[in-house]
């Protein structure tokens, strides 16, 4: 199992600064958030174009307001602009986001990543698709740079999305999920639907909030208070009820850099294959967090 940094950067330079710190501390991959803040592709084309010898991902760019003639052009400039090192992290956001503030319609989630799918991989792969389907179509060439293909990993929770991704993609990536819902829903699930389409066993990329501290009531509150979002969403919440975790802190990997470790380590008899570290906290926590982190490569 690969131990990875989860950085949220608010700019080019910070970006910069973070990814050649993690390839220099030794680890081989680094994954950045699409949200409300910088563009992910835009600066990991930018950012890590200077900084070789590690892959960077997304986790997560979301599908709805990018066509996926669109995302494979972006995707596949900024694989060639960094050499072939991007992971192609995508998922379907929240409805509150989709409806509420892009004033898409959110019905048939399931269907619109198939769809999505079956445009976006072909797209990758050949640089061309015709492809019409319910929710997305696609159909058409595309000329990018010359670039492999990426792998794509998606960002599946429930058991439909990830029977999709097995057959469909390279891969998932989670986040609020814990080792036991890993181990007992995401990798059988996935696993099984790889193997069934043929395709190799795929990434399994989990990533959590991580602090090394002596003070676990303090770090909790902060789990809590910082993550509380997480625990309101509905595919979020339902992640945390199936592991039976309350709140967010019950799922964060909190205690003394022993404890911290042992509980990573762990995550690879799940059927972990990258954990994604997001350390919390002050900055001597935080600065406690990646060294145990670097302890483990």
């Amino acid at each position: 199992m690969d131990v990875a940094v989860f950085g949220f950067d608010q700019t080019i330079d910070g970006f910069e600064a973070s990814l050649r710190t993690a390839a220099e501390q030794g680890f081989t991959s680094y994954w950045t958030p699409q949200i409300f803040g910088m563009d992910a592709l835009t600066g990991i084309a930018v950012a890590a174009r200077n900084v070789p010898g590690i892959r960077v991902g997304t986790s997560v760019i979301p599908t709805y307001p990018r066509h996926p003639m669109m995302l494979a052009q972006q995707a596949l400039t900024t694989q060639s602009a960094i050499d072939g090192r991007l992971i192609l992290g995508i998922g379907l956001s929240h409805k509150p986001v989709v409806e509420g503030m892009w004033g898409i319609s959110f019905d048939k989630p399931v269907r619109h990543m198939s769809d999505y799918l079956s445009i976006l991989m072909p797209l990758l792969r050949d640089r061309r698709v015709s492809f019409g389907g319910e929710s997305v179509t696609g159909r058409g060439e595309i000329t990018p740079p010359p670039a492999d293909a990426p792998p794509v990993v998606v960002a599946a929770l429930g058991p439909q999305m990830l029977r999709l991704t097995g057959k469909m993609a390279d891969g998932t990536i989670t986040w609020m999920t814990g080792p036991e819902t890993i181990r007992t829903l995401t990798a059988p699930t996935i696993n099984e639907a790889a193997e069934e389409a043929g395709r190799p066993a795929p990434q399994i990329v989990m990533g959590l909030p991580v602090c090394v501290t002596d003070d676990v009531d303090a770090a909790r509150a902060r789990a809590d208070r910082d993550y509380a979002i997480y625990g309101q969403l509905p595919s979020y919440r339902a992640m945390l009820d199936l592991e039976g975790a309350a709140t967010p802190a019950d799922v964060a990997i909190i205690g003394t850099a022993a404890e911290v470790c042992e509980r990573v380590r762990n995550l690879a008899s799940c059927g972990v294959t990258t954990f994604a570290a997001s350390s919390f906290g002050n900055p001597e926590e935080a600065a406690a967090t990646r060294a145990a982190m670097v302890s483990l490569l």
